[in-house]
């Protein structure tokens, strides 16, 4: 057991991804298809809230993000949504660093 638990730590750490949160919200809006399942992520004002539907709401609240505002366009099938909705917040991520590197270098 404790091997299994050493091993789960490790795919944790190597898979763990860095989610840019500004004022409790995403720094701006995304939309994403993969596979069959389209998420629109958008900022949402402080105090409104995570307003998502099932999948998406575990992800952002677990991501540490108190206000946002989704949209499941696509397939109904959870699974989808849930990496769907992870390779949305690494593509903001990249996003916004590039975003940041660039607005810094001028």
């Amino acid at each position: 057991v404790s091997s299994a638990i050493k091993k789960g730590v490790s795919l944790a750490r190597k898979h763990a991804i860095e989610v840019p949160i500004v004022k409790g919200t995403i720094p701006f809006g995304f939309n994403i298809k993969l596979g069959a399942a389209r998420i629109m992520l958008k900022p949402a004002p402080p105090g409104s809230g995570v307003i998502a539907g099932g999948a998406v709401r575990s992800v952002v609240s677990l991501a540490g993000i108190k206000n946002i505002s989704s949209k499941v366009l696509g397939t109904k099938n959870q699974a989808s949504n849930v990496y769907a909705t992870i390779e949305a917040l690494k593509r903001l991520a990249t996003r916004y660093e590039r975003e940041k590197y660039l607005k810094g270098k001028k």
